[in-house]
Protein backbone atom coordinates (compact mmCIF):
# COMPACT_ATOMS: atom_id res chain seq x y z
CA UNK A 1 0.00 0.00 0.00
CA UNK A 2 1.19 3.72 -0.82
CA UNK A 3 0.52 6.68 1.05
CA UNK A 4 -0.32 9.81 -0.06
CA UNK A 5 0.38 13.26 2.42
CA UNK A 6 -1.38 16.19 1.72
CA UNK A 7 -0.77 19.77 3.14
CA UNK A 8 -4.52 21.34 3.67
CA UNK A 9 -3.75 24.93 4.58
CA UNK A 10 -7.73 26.36 6.11
CA UNK A 11 -9.06 29.22 4.51
CA UNK A 12 -7.98 32.81 5.47
CA UNK A 13 -11.24 34.65 7.50
CA UNK A 14 -9.97 38.20 7.99
CA UNK A 15 -12.52 38.91 10.80
CA UNK A 16 -11.06 36.55 12.82
CA UNK A 17 -7.83 37.43 14.44
CA UNK A 18 -7.10 34.54 16.74
CA UNK A 19 -7.30 31.88 14.24
CA UNK A 20 -3.31 32.68 12.65
CA UNK A 21 -3.39 32.22 8.75
CA UNK A 22 -0.57 30.18 9.43
CA UNK A 23 -1.31 27.37 10.92
CA UNK A 24 -1.56 24.23 8.54
CA UNK A 25 -3.06 20.83 9.09
CA UNK A 26 -1.31 17.72 7.70
CA UNK A 27 -3.53 14.54 6.81
CA UNK A 28 -2.61 10.99 5.60
CA UNK A 29 -4.56 9.27 3.66
CA UNK A 30 -4.40 5.49 2.87
CA UNK A 31 -5.05 5.05 -0.82
CA UNK A 32 -4.95 1.53 -2.88
CA UNK A 33 -3.98 2.21 -6.30
CA UNK A 34 -4.84 0.13 -8.96
CA UNK A 35 -3.79 -0.48 -12.59
CA UNK A 36 -6.81 -0.09 -14.67
CA UNK A 37 -6.83 -2.41 -17.16
CA UNK A 38 -7.71 -2.00 -21.09
CA UNK A 39 -10.19 -4.25 -22.05
CA UNK A 40 -9.58 -6.19 -24.91
CA UNK A 41 -10.04 -5.28 -28.48
CA UNK A 42 -12.19 -8.36 -28.80
CA UNK A 43 -14.64 -7.47 -25.91
CA UNK A 44 -14.33 -3.70 -26.71
CA UNK A 45 -15.80 -4.65 -29.92
CA UNK A 46 -18.33 -6.92 -29.12
CA UNK A 47 -19.57 -4.09 -26.51
CA UNK A 48 -19.23 -1.66 -29.53
CA UNK A 49 -21.52 -3.78 -31.78
CA UNK A 50 -24.21 -4.46 -29.12
CA UNK A 51 -24.48 -1.31 -28.48
CA UNK A 52 -24.99 -0.37 -32.54
CA UNK A 53 -27.63 -2.71 -32.95
CA UNK A 54 -29.86 -1.94 -29.23
CA UNK A 55 -29.56 1.88 -30.99
CA UNK A 56 -30.08 0.63 -34.98
CA UNK A 57 -33.39 -1.52 -33.10
CA UNK A 58 -34.68 1.14 -31.02
CA UNK A 59 -34.77 3.84 -34.16
CA UNK A 60 -36.30 1.62 -36.16
CA UNK A 61 -38.86 0.64 -33.23
CA UNK A 62 -39.71 4.53 -32.74
CA UNK A 63 -39.81 4.78 -37.23
CA UNK A 64 -42.60 1.73 -37.32
CA UNK A 65 -44.54 3.64 -34.18
CA UNK A 66 -44.61 6.65 -36.30
CA UNK A 67 -45.87 5.37 -39.73
CA UNK A 68 -48.52 3.18 -37.68
CA UNK A 69 -51.92 4.82 -36.38
CA UNK A 70 -53.37 3.77 -34.10
CA UNK A 71 -57.09 3.84 -33.69
CA UNK A 72 -58.90 3.87 -30.42
CA UNK A 73 -62.21 1.49 -29.90
CA UNK A 74 -65.29 3.46 -29.86
CA UNK A 75 -66.28 4.27 -26.26
CA UNK A 76 -69.45 2.44 -25.00
CA UNK A 77 -71.59 5.91 -25.82
CA UNK A 78 -70.93 6.07 -29.10
CA UNK A 79 -71.58 2.20 -29.79
CA UNK A 80 -75.16 2.70 -27.89
CA UNK A 81 -76.17 5.47 -29.59
CA UNK A 82 -75.10 3.73 -32.85
CA UNK A 83 -77.21 0.77 -32.57
CA UNK A 84 -79.97 3.07 -31.25
CA UNK A 85 -79.98 5.13 -34.44
CA UNK A 86 -80.18 1.63 -36.64
CA UNK A 87 -82.87 0.07 -34.69
CA UNK A 88 -84.87 3.45 -34.94
CA UNK A 89 -84.13 3.16 -38.76
CA UNK A 90 -85.21 -0.23 -39.30
CA UNK A 91 -88.58 0.09 -37.25
CA UNK A 92 -89.22 3.14 -39.39
CA UNK A 93 -88.73 0.77 -42.19
CA UNK A 94 -90.69 -2.35 -40.71
CA UNK A 95 -93.40 0.50 -40.19
CA UNK A 96 -93.41 1.62 -43.89
CA UNK A 97 -93.45 -1.91 -45.15
CA UNK A 98 -96.56 -2.83 -43.29
CA UNK A 99 -98.87 0.80 -43.76
CA UNK A 100 -101.64 0.67 -46.13
CA UNK A 101 -102.15 -3.54 -45.84
CA UNK A 102 -105.13 -2.75 -43.59
CA UNK A 103 -103.20 -4.75 -40.96
CA UNK A 104 -102.43 -7.96 -43.39
CA UNK A 105 -105.80 -8.16 -44.58
CA UNK A 106 -104.95 -6.91 -48.22
CA UNK A 107 -101.31 -8.14 -47.95
CA UNK A 108 -100.26 -9.76 -51.72
CA UNK A 109 -97.55 -12.61 -51.58
CA UNK A 110 -95.10 -9.99 -52.07
CA UNK A 111 -96.32 -7.90 -49.51
CA UNK A 112 -95.92 -10.74 -47.06
CA UNK A 113 -92.58 -10.96 -48.21
CA UNK A 114 -91.23 -7.59 -47.51
CA UNK A 115 -92.68 -7.33 -44.21
CA UNK A 116 -91.13 -10.67 -43.33
CA UNK A 117 -87.61 -9.14 -44.24
CA UNK A 118 -87.90 -5.90 -42.27
CA UNK A 119 -88.95 -7.90 -39.76
CA UNK A 120 -86.03 -9.76 -39.21
CA UNK A 121 -84.05 -6.77 -40.03
CA UNK A 122 -85.02 -5.69 -36.67
CA UNK A 123 -85.29 -8.89 -34.45
CA UNK A 124 -81.07 -8.96 -35.84
CA UNK A 125 -80.35 -5.69 -34.97
CA UNK A 126 -82.54 -5.98 -31.17
CA UNK A 127 -81.16 -9.35 -29.75
CA UNK A 128 -82.16 -12.10 -27.91
CA UNK A 129 -85.20 -10.79 -26.25
CA UNK A 130 -84.91 -11.48 -22.18
CA UNK A 131 -88.60 -12.10 -20.73
CA UNK A 132 -88.07 -12.59 -17.28
CA UNK A 133 -86.13 -9.79 -16.70
CA UNK A 134 -87.94 -7.59 -19.07
CA UNK A 135 -91.45 -8.40 -17.93
CA UNK A 136 -92.57 -5.08 -17.27
CA UNK A 137 -92.16 -3.76 -20.85
CA UNK A 138 -95.06 -6.17 -21.81
CA UNK A 139 -97.55 -4.33 -19.78
CA UNK A 140 -100.15 -2.15 -21.51
CA UNK A 141 -102.40 -1.89 -24.31
CA UNK A 142 -100.89 -3.00 -27.86
CA UNK A 143 -102.82 -1.84 -30.96
CA UNK A 144 -101.97 -4.41 -33.72
CA UNK A 145 -100.72 -2.98 -37.08
CA UNK A 146 -100.07 -6.01 -39.23
CA UNK A 147 -100.36 -9.80 -39.14
CA UNK A 148 -99.07 -12.12 -41.86
CA UNK A 149 -102.25 -14.44 -40.90
CA UNK A 150 -104.76 -11.89 -41.65
CA UNK A 151 -103.91 -12.39 -45.74
CA UNK A 152 -105.92 -15.61 -45.49
CA UNK A 153 -109.20 -13.35 -45.21
CA UNK A 154 -110.64 -15.22 -42.57
CA UNK A 155 -110.46 -13.86 -38.27
CA UNK A 156 -108.70 -16.75 -37.34
CA UNK A 157 -105.41 -16.21 -39.56
CA UNK A 158 -103.69 -19.81 -40.21
CA UNK A 159 -106.53 -21.23 -37.76
CA UNK A 160 -110.33 -21.65 -38.36
CA UNK A 161 -112.14 -18.34 -38.20
CA UNK A 162 -115.05 -16.22 -39.54
CA UNK A 163 -114.64 -15.23 -43.39
CA UNK A 164 -114.29 -10.85 -43.74
CA UNK A 165 -116.12 -9.72 -46.56
CA UNK A 166 -117.40 -13.09 -48.11
CA UNK A 167 -120.69 -14.82 -47.06
CA UNK A 168 -121.00 -13.01 -43.74
CA UNK A 169 -120.98 -9.38 -43.49
CA UNK A 170 -118.54 -8.56 -41.04
CA UNK A 171 -115.76 -5.69 -40.96
CA UNK A 172 -112.56 -6.16 -39.30
CA UNK A 173 -111.70 -3.27 -36.67
CA UNK A 174 -109.01 -2.58 -34.60
CA UNK A 175 -107.30 -5.07 -32.71
CA UNK A 176 -105.84 -4.95 -29.60
CA UNK A 177 -103.72 -7.12 -27.06
CA UNK A 178 -103.74 -6.11 -23.31
CA UNK A 179 -101.45 -7.41 -20.86
CA UNK A 180 -101.22 -7.24 -17.35
CA UNK A 181 -97.98 -8.58 -15.75
CA UNK A 182 -99.25 -8.54 -12.55
CA UNK A 183 -102.06 -10.74 -12.87
CA UNK A 184 -100.80 -12.94 -15.60
CA UNK A 185 -103.97 -11.55 -18.10
CA UNK A 186 -103.68 -11.66 -21.54
CA UNK A 187 -106.56 -10.56 -23.77
CA UNK A 188 -107.60 -10.13 -27.24
CA UNK A 189 -109.54 -7.42 -27.70
CA UNK A 190 -111.32 -7.18 -31.64
CA UNK A 191 -113.55 -4.37 -32.68
CA UNK A 192 -116.20 -5.82 -34.99
CA UNK A 193 -118.66 -4.01 -37.24
CA UNK A 194 -121.52 -6.86 -38.03
CA UNK A 195 -124.01 -5.77 -41.19
CA UNK A 196 -127.88 -6.06 -40.75
CA UNK A 197 -130.78 -5.89 -43.64
CA UNK A 198 -131.80 -2.67 -44.66
CA UNK A 199 -132.80 -0.23 -43.31
CA UNK A 200 -131.28 -1.38 -39.89
CA UNK A 201 -127.75 0.16 -38.72
CA UNK A 202 -124.90 -2.21 -38.94
CA UNK A 203 -123.82 -3.56 -35.43
CA UNK A 204 -120.90 -2.14 -33.60
CA UNK A 205 -119.15 -4.76 -30.83
CA UNK A 206 -115.76 -5.31 -29.34
CA UNK A 207 -115.11 -8.84 -28.17
CA UNK A 208 -112.81 -9.70 -25.44
CA UNK A 209 -111.37 -13.35 -25.40
CA UNK A 210 -109.40 -13.57 -22.22
CA UNK A 211 -106.63 -15.64 -21.40
CA UNK A 212 -104.32 -16.36 -18.61
CA UNK A 213 -100.15 -16.46 -19.89
CA UNK A 214 -97.38 -18.09 -18.65
CA UNK A 215 -93.64 -17.32 -19.69
CA UNK A 216 -91.72 -20.24 -21.39
CA UNK A 217 -88.13 -19.87 -21.42
CA UNK A 218 -86.58 -16.66 -22.09
CA UNK A 219 -88.88 -15.12 -24.86
CA UNK A 220 -92.00 -17.66 -25.84
CA UNK A 221 -95.64 -17.03 -24.03
CA UNK A 222 -98.16 -19.51 -23.83
CA UNK A 223 -101.77 -18.08 -23.16
CA UNK A 224 -104.59 -20.23 -22.09
CA UNK A 225 -108.09 -19.22 -23.24
CA UNK A 226 -110.39 -18.49 -20.26
CA UNK A 227 -113.68 -16.72 -21.94
CA UNK A 228 -115.13 -14.55 -24.67
CA UNK A 229 -117.19 -11.43 -23.74
CA UNK A 230 -119.14 -9.47 -26.36
CA UNK A 231 -120.05 -5.28 -25.31
CA UNK A 232 -122.08 -3.78 -28.01
CA UNK A 233 -120.84 -0.08 -28.89
CA UNK A 234 -122.28 2.73 -31.04
CA UNK A 235 -126.01 3.44 -30.52
CA UNK A 236 -126.51 0.45 -28.37
CA UNK A 237 -123.54 1.10 -26.22
CA UNK A 238 -125.98 0.95 -23.04
CA UNK A 239 -126.63 -2.91 -23.13
CA UNK A 240 -124.55 -4.74 -20.68
CA UNK A 241 -121.71 -6.89 -22.14
CA UNK A 242 -122.60 -11.01 -22.37
CA UNK A 243 -120.04 -13.71 -22.03
CA UNK A 244 -120.26 -16.67 -25.04
CA UNK A 245 -120.78 -19.88 -23.50
CA UNK A 246 -117.27 -21.84 -23.95
CA UNK A 247 -117.95 -24.90 -26.82
CA UNK A 248 -117.09 -27.95 -24.19
CA UNK A 249 -113.54 -29.41 -24.43
CA UNK A 250 -114.96 -32.83 -25.87
CA UNK A 251 -116.55 -31.05 -29.28
CA UNK A 252 -113.64 -28.71 -29.47
CA UNK A 253 -112.24 -28.98 -32.83
CA UNK A 254 -108.48 -30.19 -32.63
CA UNK A 255 -107.53 -27.07 -34.11
CA UNK A 256 -108.67 -25.22 -31.40
CA UNK A 257 -107.68 -26.22 -28.25
CA UNK A 258 -108.22 -22.91 -26.50
CA UNK A 259 -104.59 -22.33 -25.74
CA UNK A 260 -101.29 -21.08 -28.20
CA UNK A 261 -97.93 -20.47 -27.95
CA UNK A 262 -95.57 -17.42 -29.22
CA UNK A 263 -92.37 -16.07 -29.29
CA UNK A 264 -91.45 -12.54 -28.81
CA UNK A 265 -89.02 -11.69 -31.42
CA UNK A 266 -88.54 -7.95 -30.59
CA UNK A 267 -89.32 -6.07 -28.27
CA UNK A 268 -88.77 -2.29 -26.58
CA UNK A 269 -90.74 0.53 -25.19
CA UNK A 270 -93.66 1.44 -27.75
CA UNK A 271 -92.88 -1.94 -30.79
CA UNK A 272 -93.16 -5.28 -29.90
CA UNK A 273 -92.62 -8.38 -32.48
CA UNK A 274 -94.07 -11.72 -32.23
CA UNK A 275 -94.33 -14.94 -33.90
CA UNK A 276 -96.89 -17.55 -33.93
CA UNK A 277 -96.47 -21.59 -33.43
CA UNK A 278 -98.19 -21.96 -36.90
CA UNK A 279 -95.72 -19.29 -38.79
CA UNK A 280 -97.77 -15.84 -37.91
CA UNK A 281 -95.82 -13.04 -37.56
CA UNK A 282 -97.47 -9.80 -36.12
CA UNK A 283 -96.68 -6.16 -35.31
CA UNK A 284 -97.79 -4.22 -32.69
CA UNK A 285 -96.98 -1.24 -30.90
CA UNK A 286 -98.13 0.72 -27.85
CA UNK A 287 -100.78 2.32 -27.65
Amino acid sequence: MDSLSFHIRPPTIPSQSSISPSVSTRYTLPLKIHALKKPSSHVYSKRHRLHSDVEVRSVAVRSALDEVSVLDPPSPSESEEGKRELIASLKLNLLSVVSGLNRGLAASEDDLQKADAAAKELEAAGGQVDLPNDIDKLQGRWKLIYSSAFSSRTLGGSRPGPPTGRLLPITLGQVFQRIDVLSKDFDNIVELELGAPWPLPPLEVTSTLSHKFELIGSAKIKITFEKTTVKTTGNLSQLPPFEIPRIPDALRPPSNTGSGEFEVTYLDADTRITRGDRGELRVFVIS
